[in-house]
C-alpha cells in the first residue's frame, strides 16, 4: 500500500464518519440511510463468515444480510437508533474478543502475528506486542461499554458524536501514539513505517523463525 493510497483511505474514512454523523442526526429513519449506516456490520460479517466457513459462510451471511435489508426497506426493522447502537457495541465487542482471545496460552498475540508479517520477533518483541494487544483489547471493551452507557444516559446526538467522530479519532490516536511511544520504550526495536504496519494487517500470515 503506497502513501498516497493510505492518504486516500484516511480521507475516505473521515468523510464516511462525518457523513454517518449527519445521516444519524437528520435521516436516521430513512431506509437508504439505514442501509448505508449498517453496511459496515454486514461487510464485517461477510469477511468473518467467509474466512471461517469458506464459500458456504459467505453465501449464508450474504443471504441473511439481503433478507435484513429487505426488512429495512419495508420499514419493519424497528427503532433505527437501537440498530446503530447494536452495530457499534457489537463490532467493538467482537474486536475485543478477537484481540483478547489471542492472549491466551503461549501463542503469538494478534499484534504479534501482524508484526511477524514484517520481521522476525525477538522475545522482547513478543512480550511488547502482547502488551499492545492487551491495550487494544481494553480499548474495545471500554468503547463497547461506553457506547451503551452514553446511549442509555445521554441524548442520541451525543452518542452519534461518540461513535462516528470520537471513536475513529481515538483509534487513529492510539495507533499513531503507540508507534511513537514504541521506540522511546524500546529504541533497539527494528524501525517500521506506519504504512508498512497498515499493509501488514491486510497481508496473509507468514512463517518466520523467532529470533533468539
Amino acid at each position: 500500500m503506497s502513501r498516497s493510497r493510505l492518504a486516500l483511505l484516511l480521507i475516505a474514512g473521515v468523510g464516511y464518519a462525518v457523513l454517518s454523523h449527519w445521516m444519524m442526526l437528520y435521516h436516521a429513519t430513512a431506509p437508504w440511510a439505514i442501509a448505508v449506516l449498517l453496511g459496515p456490520l454486514w461487510l464485517t460479517a461477510l469477511g468473518m463468515g467467509s474466512s471461517r466457513f469458506g464459500a458456504w459462510g459467505f453465501a449464508a451471511t450474504a443471504a441473511a444480510g439481503i433478507a435484513f435489508f429487505v426488512v429495512i426497506l419495508r420499514g419493519d426493522a424497528g427503532d433505527p437508533d437501537r440498530l446503530y447502537v447494536m452495530q457499534h457495541v457489537g463490532i467493538n465487542a467482537v474486536l475485543c474478543g478477537w484481540f483478547g482471545l489471542t492472549l491466551r496460552g503461549d501463542g503469538l498475540s494478534l499484534i504479534g502475528q501482524v508484526a511477524q508479517r514484517i520481521h522476525a520477533l525477538t522475545p522482547d518483541m513478543r512480550v511488547y506486542t502482547a502488551q499492545v494487544t492487551a491495550v487494544w483489547t481494553a480499548y474495545f471493551a471500554v468503547m463497547a461499554i461506553g457506547s451503551l452507557t452514553v446511549y442509555l444516559t445521554l441524548p442520541f446526538a451525543t452518542w452519534s458524536f461518540l461513535s462516528n467522530l470520537v471513536g475513529p479519532i481515538s483509534v487513529g490516536a492510539l495507533f499513531i501514539g503507540e508507534h511513537v511511544v514504541r521506540y522511546r520504550l524500546h529504541p533497539e526495536f527494528e524501525r517500521v513505517r506506519i504504512v508498512d504496519a497498515v499493509r501488514a494487517f491486510s497481508s496473509p500470515p507468514v512463517d518466520r523463525t523467532v529470533e533468539r
